[in-house]
């Protein structure tokens, strides 16, 4: 069988596994955040936290909770990498320096796991599994939760409450990330994924005669969380590359969908919770859209082999495993840049310049198609927002989106939302290139550095995670100024969609007439697609052109 045609016949099983998946697990998280019952543990743990679960939250309330539960996070996080080295299976391993345990504490609060360290040769298990893998789950749980919240603000009337902080986020973890985490690290560990506590890490020879240390760890379970909660930060540095981590191709294709799993089910609980699935499906249609034009992207131009090399190869091969190939890598490279995951089975700096330009577009498309764990549905909600506006000046009326009245203060913080992101990148790009000293840190000169300077600001705004590398950033500069963009980026955004909730839950609902825009027809879609397309063309050609634009048109 053909390198092609596997490639065509795992994204037909990819897509046949995630349209199986999508009503029932869909409705069952509709069925999630509606539900006025309580488990047992759930009131148990909002005895604990001295929480009322029936009690509803300003939206004002909501999103104190939300940023003081993250701040608390963020300290525990970065005190418990400093005191490492006291702590049981530290496996000897010093206490992570300031910068580098500030980055990561940033990094994965924000669900963009990006790491400027190698994690088997860092990270102690009690750091790996009671600090970063918990955050895995939080953090994907707030993500979810920002996206009921939003709406909530759809489907709600004359009220400034958006339902319970507490209540959301335990709900997510424990009733939804858990269970599917636990049945998958099982699959994994079938699969040949390690899963161990050994104290030490083994020395064997091997057929060449030479010594080499076998590393192992609780990798099963961390690595099933960083791909369903859409995190991305590997437990070895070579990330899903790693045999240890992504031991076989039915592996690898199970990691993908578990990447895109809940992202693109989410718009199925969107229509349910709003009493209309089309809507639903027309968000789905979006994301679904750009997602398969990035995998046909990136695969067309990751088979075609320019150059005596690659064609030798048959294709581009470098910074590729041999056991996965050309489709595989670019099927996964596509899905977790368009997610906000970053893991990588590959190595994105050496693919072509063209293909490793569309992963730089993905991230920048705000990572909607379908996006990270409950990002990617309020992202495209607030864009659906900004599109309904758009065909509300073309045909001169006030815009509406699910009965509720598009107007000044929406738009504007539709708008703020919007700029939030790209002013990390760009910004953060600029600076990184106005200095001589982080300019150094580039190991390729021209368009290809400026790329990997652009790629890592874009992955870390968009809290994505995933590196170009061909960069060196593991320094004080890059170690702080990327966490910053993390934390402004991730949560900038957050605070401009609940308050744009709280606006939308005050309105009284406005009836459906005959000059109501259909936000659930063909016509929708396209626009919204045309919305997502000019914002990012708009916003980041410039860039895009200065660098992977010019390196492929040299």
């Amino acid at each position: 069988m053909s390198d092609t045609t596997a490639g065509f016949l795992q994204v037909g099983l990819l897509v046949a596994l995630l349209a199986a998946v999508h009503v029932p697990l869909g409705n069952y998280m509709a069925r999630v955040y509606s539900s006025v019952k309580h488990s047992r543990v759930e009131r148990g743990l909002y005895r604990v936290m001295g929480v009322d679960p029936d009690t509803d939250q300003r939206w004002t309330v909501y999103l104190r909770s939300l940023l003081a539960f993250s701040l608390i996070g963020l300290l525990f996080l970065y005190a418990f990498q400093r005191v490492q080295q006291h702590l049981l299976l530290s496996l000897g391993f010093p206490a992570v320096k300031a910068d580098q345990a500030w980055n990561t504490a940033a990094s994965f609060l924000t669900n963009t796991n990006w790491q400027s360290y190698s994690g088997e040769s860092t990270m102690g298990y009690l750091v790996q599994m009671a600090g970063l893998a918990v955050q895995n789950f939080v953090s994907a749980a707030v993500g979810i939760a920002v996206a009921i919240a939003l709406i909530r603000g759809f489907t709600r009337s004359r009220t400034d409450r958006l339902g319970n902080f507490w209540v959301d986020l335990t709900r997510g973890c424990l009733r939804i990330l858990l269970p599917l985490a636990f049945v998958f690290a099982i699959v994994l560990i079938v699969g040949g994924a390690v899963q161990n506590l050994h104290s030490s890490y083994d020395t064997v020879t091997t057929l060449a005669n030479g010594q080499q240390t076998i590393t192992g760890g609780p990798v099963a379970s961390q690595e099933v969380i960083k791909e369903l909660g859409t995190n991305g930060g590997g437990f070895y540095n070579a990330n899903s590359a790693h045999p240890f981590e992504n031991p076989t191709k039915w592996t690898n294709l199970l990691e993908i969908f578990l990447l895109l799993v809940i992202p693109f089910s989410l718009p199925r609980t969107f229509g349910k919770l709003v009493g209309d699935v089309r809507q639903g499906y027309a968000i789905l249609a979006a994301m679904a859209t750009i997602w398969i034009v990035s995998v046909i992207g990136v695969t067309a131009f990751e088979s075609a082999h320019q150059g005596t090399a690659l064609q030798a190869a048959g294709a581009a091969m470098e910074g590729k495993e041999a056991r996965f190939g050309v489709p595989a890598s670019a099927l996964f490279a596509s899905s977790t840049t368009l997610t906000s995951t970053g893991a990588v089975n590959s190595f994105h700096d050496s693919f072509t310049p063209l293909g490793g330009g569309i992963t730089i577009f993905d991230m920048m498309t705000g990572e909607v198609a379908p996006g990270g764990v409950g990002s990617g549905l309020y992202g495209i909600l607030v864009l659906a927002v900004v599109a309904v506006f758009v065909a509300g000046l073309m045909v001169g009326r006030t815009p509406e989106y699910l009965g509720k009245k598009i107007q000044s203060r929406e738009i504007k913080l539709a708008s703020l939302y919007i700029l939030a992101t790209p002013a990390c990148v760009l910004i953060g790009t600029g600076i990184a290139m106005a200095l001589p000293g982080e300019r150094a840190s580039m190991l390729n000169p021209g368009a290809h550095g400026l790329s990997e300077v652009l790629y890592a600001f874009t992955s870390a705004s968009n809290n994505n995670g995933s590196a170009f590398a061909g960069i060196s950033v593991n320094t004080v500069w890059y170690n702080t100024a990327l966490g910053l963009a993390m934390l402004l980026a991730r949560f900038l955004p957050i605070v401009f969609t609940v308050a744009l909730a709280g606006s939308l839950s005050r309105q009284q609902p406005v009836p459906v007439t005959a000059g109501t825009l259909p936000t659930h027809r063909p016509l929708f879609v396209g626009l919204l697609l045309g919305v997502v397309v000019i914002v990012v063309s708009l916003t980041y050609f410039p860039a895009l052109a200065l660098g992977p634009l010019a390196e492929g048109l040299h």
